[in-house]
């Protein structure tokens, strides 16, 4: 906090401010980019082992096999949210989950998990994309300006 705001503080606020700041512990950053590190390449490396199943086993082409790899991802992922494994890992591994496509499907099972009690409709319908849907909107919304973008770039001539 600047200078400026710590001098609006009354003086039991700024007292509260240092009791506060001797309290709050001390987050082993390296440790938690490594362990996030860790995590999202062993799901990436789940992802890739998958993929390379389907090509090899099933007939399907580099890029056709992305597709059935990650349904396979997300439904590990409500699996495992399910059965509360999920919520151990992200939390030794903490962003490490959140940012490949597991992370987004454990986000939309939990809340789907947590409302259940109101009803399918109101409760699991209602609620289960509220966390997850500003991430559909702007990634909609992304996809959208990018094609855009493309389009009108071809029509210039360009590539």
């Amino acid at each position: 906090m600047s200078n400026i705001k710590t001098k609006k503080l009354s003086l039991t606020q700024q007292e509260y401010k240092e009791f506060a700041k001797v309290r709050v512990p001390n987050r082993p950053v390296l440790l938690n980019c490594v362990r996030a590190f860790i995590a999202g390449g062993i799901i990436c490396t789940i992802g890739q082992g998958l993929q390379w199943l389907f090509m090899t086993y099933f007939g399907f082409t580099e890029v056709t096999a992305g597709n059935p790899t990650v349904s396979v991802l997300i439904m590990l992922s409500v699996l495992l949210t399910g059965l509360g494994v999920y919520d151990h890992i992200a939390q030794w591994a903490g962003a490490g989950t959140a940012v490949p496509v597991t992370g987004f499907a454990n986000t939309v099972a939990s809340a789907a998990i947590e409302h259940r009690t109101e009803g399918y409709v109101l409760g699991v319908g209602g609620n289960m994309f509220k966390l997850a849907g500003s991430v559909i909107a702007y990634g909609v919304f992304s996809a959208f300006l990018v094609a855009l973008i493309k389009i009108t770039i071809q029509a210039l001539g360009g590539i």
